[in-house]
């Protein structure tokens, strides 16, 4: 079955545009016009991955994306404005697997759409045993973290980001090549990785393994050998 996209979005002319584009691409498709509806679908439909607008009427959508990611995995590509660049980063640190500008090219967003798809339904190669670095264990073949034993939840962007520091504890990687190796299907830039590996290292800080995560200056970020 295909995957079902739900649009939240309450610009009527723009919400048809992207859902027309979507089921061109082969995708099943719910609307919604503001975050309270979204959320009453996202339980009811239980969509892939959704496309949500920030400024929505009522609840705003990063309302919406706090309470879809206390829920799960979800895909979420996030739709803003140009003077919504702080949001944008906010989003992302909330857990956004990436984010479009208005105005947009349908094309470029169904591109994204299928880029996200892919991250949050395909596994990454699997190595021959989990990763230990300390406290952490990274499981490319379950997609999973712990530390110390404990589940650790994060977004498909986060857990590539950490299981590609994770391959080479102590080497420095920059964040071209983090992009280049963790998120090859996005053209998100260097400051996304900045967002998410600051996630990162406020759940690896709240679920006991402090100063693991570090960065380094001018350079990127690496891992702690310990």
């Amino acid at each position: 079955m295909s995957a079902l996209i739900l649009i939240v979005e309450d610009e009527p002319h723009l919400a048809e545009i992207l859902e027309a584009y979507a089921r061109q691409e082969g995708f099943r498709t719910e609307r919604a016009a503001d975050g309270n509806t979204a959320m009453t679908l996202f339980h009811a439909a239980r969509p892939d991955l959704i496309l949500l607008d920030l400024m929505l009427p009522g609840r705003s959508g990063l309302d919406v994306l706090r309470s879809v990611r206390a829920e799960g995995r979800t895909g979420v590509i996030l739709v803003t404005a140009r003077a919504e660049e702080t949001d944008q980063v906010v989003g992302l640190e909330l857990g956004a697997d990436d984010y479009v500008v208005k105005p947009f090219r349908p094309r470029e967003v169904m591109a994204r759409v299928r880029a996200v798809l892919r991250r949050t339904q395909e596994a990454l190669e699997p190595l021959s045993a989990p990763t230990r670095v300390g406290a952490l264990e990274v499981d490319t073949r379950a997609v999973s973290v712990r530390v110390h034993g404990a589940p650790l939840s994060l977004t498909p962007a986060e857990f590539r980001l950490l299981a590609h520091l994770a391959s080479a504890p102590g080497r420095a990687f920059t964040r071209e090549e983090l992009l280049e190796g963790a998120l090859p299907d996005s053209d998100a830039m260097e400051r996304v990785v900045d967002a998410h590996l600051t996630s990162v290292r406020r759940k690896l800080e709240a679920n006991g393994a402090p100063g693991l995560l570090h960065t380094v200056r001018g350079v990127g970020y690496r891992l702690a050998e310990t």
